[in-house]
């Protein structure tokens, strides 16, 4: 589920399933994997099929229609990708979530291009699991109004994603998007973790003129150092040990299309080397080989980092920095647009109201005056988890005070200087870890503020920040 929707709730998408869309068929060859998804996903109020090999799904294919197949990658009598490209070309109105408990770059991308609707790596959450269902009936639903896939059977991401606002500094962010996606400029998108750069980097794609070719991010952060250039750039059979054949990258998968950057501020100096000539020369070349390819690709960028403090500090290029800053969009945290935070909880009241089979009305005035008081760290992420944990946690059709997590309820500004926790008397090291937690707290979970209010270094902060065990607390 997109943490954005329209300006007014009545835009909302019905993500209740009609008739035509109740089906779902999960393929997988591990009965514990079927059970979880088909538990989870009960709440839809869909019909759910089983499958146990590609055979026995395309015998259930041949007799009915399934608006979403969960499909393994590995089953006992074949590939799943191969199993992909065959249900794209006989229904490419069908979304397949592709799901592996072998994920790699490779295969993600092969599968997006294929049409995949999601590709997930297993051990799967339930959260996870809701929030595919989610965004695969909302695209159910947007195709029965006419608003299908396009002819090649990739889902454009700017037919169903929606951003909610309704605060002047988000309508800001919002005409710099639209403007952006109508130029093939490169963009650098900032904010905090939790704010939605993914959301703005697939609106940009969605509304391009690149619409119709393939939207592939990478999580700079998730990719391991020694493979990731392999991964962007590919190889040649031989290039090093266990090349036992030639590899497209994600960049030669992404052609045509927008690579998006995640996080581009963890990627190494040496990858930031070669990767400045890509978007100069818009050309590459595979690991172990001369050749040069030519390149044709969109290039947006997010970073939760001060990327200028990462230049003066040496570990970010300058010449990289001002190349991906063509189009600078700069998302607020959620503290800077508080009206905007009824609009989103109602739209997760809505949500969890459907996938839980509940009937929340909503928050009550003392509810929804602590939650504006509340700094959001997390942003529109933590939010919306927070909502969530209630529908799990309380039996109530009225969301009040008492109902919300007690960090949200504590007033802002007022550090505890107890040395009691209940009947024991705080340690030494106690009140340092609630102290740094109160800081954090004042500061937004953003690291190198609380540092330099602590009066000191950011790495001394990192080593007790893990100590205690306080790194849900970091955004930044």
């Amino acid at each position: 589920m997109s943490e954005g929707g329209s300006e007014d709730k009545k835009d909302y998408p019905d993500l209740t399933p009609t008739d035509s869309i109740k089906k779902v068929l999960i393929v997988d060859d591990d009965d514990a994997m079927r059970l979880t998804i088909a538990t989870v996903i009960k709440h839809y109020d869909v019909a759910c099929s089983e499958a146990a090999s590609v055979n026995q799904a395309l015998e259930m294919m041949a007799q009915e229609d399934f608006a979403i197949i969960f499909l393994d990658v590995r089953l006992p009598d074949g590939n799943g990708l191969d199993t992909l490209g065959h249900i794209m070309k006989t229904r490419p109105e069908t979304a397949v979530i592709m799901i592996t408990g072998y994920p790699t770059a490779e295969d993600a991308a092969k599968s997006f291009k294929l049409g995949g609707f999601d590709y997930l790596a297993k051990p799967i959450s339930a959260q996870t699991l809701m929030d595919v269902t989610t965004n695969a009936l909302d695209a159910a639903n947007n195709r029965r109004n006419g608003q299908a896939r396009n002819q090649t059977g990739h889902h454009r991401a700017g037919m169903t994603l929606k951003i909610i606002y309704k605060s002047p500094i988000m309508e800001s962010v919002m005409e710099k998007t639209r403007s952006a996606a109508r130029t093939d400029s490169t963009v650098l998108i900032t904010g905090e973790s939790g704010t939605g750069k993914d959301l703005i980097a697939r609106m940009i794609h969605g509304l391009s003129e690149r619409a119709d070719c393939d939207y592939v991010p990478v999580d700079c952060s998730a990719l391991v150092e020694t493979l990731l250039e392999s991964e962007l750039f590919g190889h040649s059979k031989g290039a090093f040990t266990g090349a036992e054949r030639d590899k497209a990258g994600l960049f030669e998968l992404a052609d045509k299309g927008t690579f998006f950057f995640d996080e581009i501020g963890n990627l190494s100096y040496n990858i930031q080397c070669k990767l400045l000539r890509v978007i100069q020369e818009r050309e590459y070349r595979k690991v172990g080989s001369q050749e040069r390819k030519k390149l044709d690709i969109r290039i947006l960028s997010a970073s939760n980092i001060d990327l200028m403090r990462a230049v003066k500090n040496g570990t970010f290029r300058n010449d990289l920095y001002y190349r991906i800053n063509v189009v600078p969009i700069h998302l607020p945290p959620l503290r800077e647009r508080l009206e905007d935070i009824p609009l989103l909880l109602g739209h997760f009241i809505d949500h969890y109201n459907r996938s839980h089979n509940r009937q929340i009305q909503g928050f009550s005035e003392n509810a929804l005056d602590a939650t504006c008081r509340y700094p959001w760290p997390g942003n529109v992420r933590e939010l919306r988890h927070m909502v969530e944990q209630i529908f799990v946690l309380e039996k109530t059709d009225t969301i009040r005070e008492r109902h919300l997590p007690v960090n949200i309820t504590r007033r802002r500004g007022t550090f505890d200087f107890s040395y009691r926790n209940g009947n024991q008397e705080l340690s030494l090291e106690g009140m340092e870890m609630r102290y740094i937690q109160f800081i954090l707290s004042r500061t937004g979970g953003i690291r190198q503020q609380a540092a330099d209010i602590l009066k000191i270094n950011r790495k001394t902060l990192s080593a007790k920040i893990k100590k205690y065990g306080l790194d849900s607390m970091i955004y930044g």
